[in-house]
């Protein structure tokens, strides 16, 4: 099974929660209105700052902002800011667990256009469309990039 870590989840429900329209709100608070544990929404919200998507803001009314408009962040840029480069395999990665098999893999051709159309629509996927508040009042769904048929590898099933 793919899938993205329960941090990242977490993450993209407390970002959502920011871009509600509340410009700042306390590590509390996010939990509360989330329902994620608190220590876990102080370390999100730390490593979220670390990456440029929350500014961190100190005193009496002090808490914790997007860095943009929530039009402007992609659940792609969470993502990476917490998994690391979307893709689905760990193909192309440098260093120590680089797969020995690399230079002679027959799949890896397979996989690129996959991983890409994954990135690419997450790209496309602005925290502004995240959550029934935004979808279920009205707004427009997100308008995900067409992939191309041809660039899918082909699976013969029997």
């Amino acid at each position: 099974m793919i899938r993205m870590s329960k941090l990242t989840d977490y993450a993209i429900v407390i970002l959502a929660h920011l871009a509600r329209g509340e410009s700042t709100l306390t590590a509390q608070s996010l939990s509360a209105r989330s329902r994620v544990p608190l220590p876990t929404v102080s370390k999100l919200c730390k490593e979220l700052s670390r990456a440029g998507l929350l500014q961190s803001h100190r005193g009496r009314h002090g808490g914790y902002s997007l860095t943009r408009s929530p039009e402007q962040i992609s659940v792609a840029e969470v993502v990476e800011a917490l998994e690391g480069p979307i893709a689905l395999t760990e193909c192309g990665s440098t260093g120590a667990d680089a797969c020995v098999i690399e230079p002679f893999c027959l799949a890896r051709d397979a996989w690129d256009p996959v991983s890409r159309a994954v990135q690419t629509a997450l790209a496309a996927l602005p925290l502004s469309q995240i959550g029934p508040f935004r979808l279920g009042r009205g707004a427009p769904a997100v308008a995900l990039p067409a992939v191309h048929r041809a660039a899918l590898p082909v699976v013969n099933t029997p």
